[in-house]
């Protein structure tokens, strides 16, 4: 990891920022799906606490004009809440009962 991802003032989550600033639900699902629970755990643990606080800082900006950084803490709260999923709910990356349904998204919310 060479460059800073997120704003400095959440400087100890960027140890998470590679693999969780995803920008497509697409790649969040994906993600979680090879990822194992250890792994998610770690990252949850990490970011729960600041969650709200990120969200807070997010909607300091314009959603329309982000800035890089903010982005991708954006991305990362995004992950959160599908990691929170199989964390809090699932105790599994899949959801259980869920056999192989798949959703296909057609479109993505912005950002």
């Amino acid at each position: 990891m060479t460059d800073k991802k997120l704003p400095s003032a959440f400087a100890e989550l960027e140890p998470f920022a590679d693999k969780w600033c995803l920008a497509t639900e697409r790649e969040r699902w994906d993600m979680r799906m090879a990822t194992p629970m250890l792994e998610m755990r770690e990252f949850y643990d990490a970011f729960a606490p600041r969650l709200e606080e990120a969200i807070d800082y997010c909607d300091k900006f314009p959603l329309d004009d982000l800035p890089d950084d903010v982005l991708n803490l954006l991305h990362l709260v995004y992950s959160m809440i599908m990691v929170s999923m199989a964390v809090e709910v699932f105790g599994q990356q899949k959801p259980t009962d869920s056999a192989d349904a798949v959703i296909d998204r057609v479109g993505e919310p912005v950002p």
